[in-house]
């Protein structure tokens, strides 16, 4: 078996860790509609993996430009957070078994999410899941949404680890194709849509589950 050369294993966040893009379509769509507005299923499938700067583009492009994005976004993260407060978090299976793998084999770790910080530390706080990362980059830290590789780039650099040792677990075409320009091991794990023919020729791996993870490192000879 090949030696799987990996020091650094970086995280997507919405769709990936938690089952949280579920919640956001349906807080999206009660927050548009209060101002006259229909975020469907296809428009919001656009937003996957992106910044809310891109996010605004995205709708304003869609919309028109007099669509009230600021009101609306806020109203989205206030229904959001008002869900996760008064629900547990709907962690992805398979991911505290692959965060304690990784933490036993010493390999370092880090969050590269879209969400702006303010979102995604409630949700990572809550979850219990902070202490197993060594750090996360939010989507308000950088300048370049994905599929631009800047995010994934960052976690390298402030986990010290190069780009050609680290795996990237995502679930978004726009993720897969940041961490494939990043020149890191893009792993495939679809969540509310799958990826075409096109991206998935760029990943290292297509799994079903974060629970088929740790096969990867079991199977070579890197462990």
């Amino acid at each position: 078996m090949k030696q799987l050369k990996i020091e650094a294993v970086i995280f997507d966040m919405d769709g990936l860790m938690f089952d949280s893009e579920t919640i956001s379509f349906a807080c999206w769509k009660t927050a548009a509609a209060k101002y006259g507005y229909q975020v469907t299923e296809e428009l919001f499938l656009q937003t996957l993996g992106q910044t809310v700067k891109m996010c605004q583009a995205i709708y304003a492009e869609h919309f028109g430009e007099d669509f009230p994005f600021e009101a609306a976004k806020d109203e989205r993260f206030r229904l959001g957070a008002e869900y996760i407060h008064t629900n547990p978090v709907p962690i992805k299976d398979g991911l505290l078994d692959l965060l304690v793998y990784l933490k036993n084999h010493h390999y370092k770790t880090a969050v590269a999410t879209s969400s702006p910080r303010e979102n995604a530390l409630p949700l990572i706080d809550k979850a219990g899941v902070r202490s197993f990362f060594d750090d996360i980059v939010c989507g308000d830290e950088i300048s370049r949404s994905k599929p631009d590789p800047e995010i994934f780039l960052t976690a390298a650099l402030k986990l010290g680890a190069s780009p050609e040792r680290c795996m990237v677990l995502e679930d978004s075409e726009s993720g897969i194709i940041a961490a494939s320009r990043a020149g890191m091991k893009p792993v495939l794990i679809p969540d509310l849509k799958d990826a075409s023919a096109e991206v998935k020729q760029l990943t290292f791996r297509q799994l079903k589950s974060l629970r088929q993870v740790v096969q990867i490192f079991e199977e070579s000879a890197d462990v």
